[in-house]
């Protein structure tokens, strides 16, 4: 037996360094689509062209559909309170799924709120990534359980995954009997509350929205679900038959009246090309006019610059509004500066938000093509997370969202190149250090 300790220590090594290195290939992963290319005696269909919508259905899986009511909602002031009368509202299910989630006045609001249904007989379901939400306090989601509330963990981390450490779910998905549907960039933290105006008040935009589309982030929920439980929901309460067409109904729920074509945008990791990366380069090659991008983790890869660069030099107006030094992750915020310079020298404009951290991460180009939800522009959403966006296809909501980034620009300094290359040396080294990491933020 003596003899067997060298083999089984050398082979233990080997396991370990093998093990190492799948995880360090996992992370640093990025994905391999560089360009847009369309055959011969063809241009690439814009935004507003019905060809545009069925290629985006083939290569993101993002099928668009009439007769859903959208409402974008700006920042915890004019998202909280209509979140909570949503939730109370429910008679039959409430599914939420949240990636952040820190002790604090929004989660024990939640923790009131899905107890108080759950004892009302209402099913509820609430689902946690385990990366994301580890702050939360074990007592918190045992009272939760003992009100009758079904809580889980997804992708618990453990050493026997360790090839899977990156993949998180990022998605936020709220469900509320079939009917009512929420995603964004919102979660379950303090930080959220306010008008995304003053320090620790983060600036945020979030879809509320019923139709066809809730179906399908019904369905990434129960995905997910499944995942972490075995469990896959099925039946009438969280699939209620006449929420897979447009319904009266939906007018009153909302308080909206005029429907509009949508769909969901949910992204997963996988071999090669990404449903996320086919979905931004699609959305960055379609556009014609105005191109406006706000995310909180603008990191783009050598390609997504050069298509950004391309767009602006055939004539579209691309604008970035991403975060300031109020930027809650600094490394990212660093890593994105290292490619200032050449999205300016390329013709793209880029402004960073002032008051406070901004976390929306939004696209609406040529006015008509627009998309809110949870992913971000670096390689860790589009190469490693879940994400769910609900995007849009009409000028009315083109044009709110317009508006949006254009009165968030108010707030914001925007970057030159004259100024910007004047910055100290030491700034450049911390960018440059930050740029070397990009592939795992």
């Amino acid at each position: 037996m003596t003899r067997l300790k060298p083999l089984a220590v050398t082979i233990a090594i080997i396991v370990l360094v093998s093990l190492a290195l799948i995880g360090l290939l996992s992370l640093t992963r990025g994905t391999p689509l560089r360009r847009v290319v369309y055959g011969p005696l063809t241009t690439p269909p814009q935004v507003s062209d019905s060809a545009f919508r069925d290629i985006m259905a083939l290569f993101s899986g993002v099928h668009l559909e009439r007769g859903n009511r959208v409402e974008q909602l700006l920042n915890g002031d004019g998202t909280y309170p209509k979140f909570w009368a949503d939730l109370r509202s429910a008679r039959r299910s409430i599914a939420v799924q949240m990636y952040f989630s820190k002790p604090g006045k929004v989660a024990d609001t939640l923790a009131a709120i899905l107890s108080e249904r759950a004892r009302a007989g209402v099913r509820v379901l609430l689902l946690f990534d385990a990366f994301g939400s580890q702050s939360l306090k074990q007592s918190w989601a045992d009272a939760l359980k003992k009100a009758g509330v079904e809580v889980a963990m997804l992708r618990k981390l453990n050493w026997y995954s360790i090839n899977n450490a990156s993949d998180r779910s990022h998605v936020r998905v709220t469900v509320v009997d079939g009917h009512i549907g929420y995603t964004g960039g919102f979660g379950i933290a303090d930080y959220w509350l306010g008008r995304g105006h003053a320090k620790d008040e983060w600036r945020e935009t979030n879809a509320r929205f019923s139709g066809p589309a809730v179906m399908e982030l019904q369905a990434a929920f129960a995905a997910a679900w499944a995942e972490a439980t075995g469990e896959l929901i099925v039946g009438d309460a969280f699939f209620p038959r006449d929420a897979f067409h447009a319904a009266s109904s939906d007018v009153d729920t909302l308080g909206l009246t005029r429907p509009v074509v949508a769909g969901l945008l949910y992204t997963a990791p996988t071999t090669g090309s990404t449903p996320a990366e086919r979905f931004l380069a699609l959305s960055i090659s379609g556009a014609r006019r105005t191109l406006y991008i706000a995310n909180s983790y603008f990191v783009p890869d050598d390609d997504f610059r050069r298509g950004l660069i391309l767009a602006a030099k055939r004539g579209v107006d691309v604008r970035i509004l991403t975060v300031s030094d109020e930027t809650d992750v600094r490394t990212t915020w660093y890593a994105g500066r290292a490619r200032y310079e050449s999205l300016l020298r390329g013709g793209v404009r880029i402004y960073e938000y002032q008051p406070t951290m901004m976390h929306a991460k939004t696209v609406v180009s040529d006015g008509i093509w627009a998309s809110i939800g949870s992913m971000n522009f670096d390689n860790r959403s589009l190469a490693f997370n879940n994400e769910s966006n609900l995007v849009v296809w009409d000028p009315g909501f083109g044009a709110t969202m317009n508006a949006t980034f254009l009165d968030d620009l108010r707030y914001s300094r925007e970057i030159h190149l004259a100024e910007f290359k004047r910055r100290p040396i030491t700034e450049r080294l911390i960018e440059l250090s930050a740029s070397i990491l990009s592939r795992l933020l």
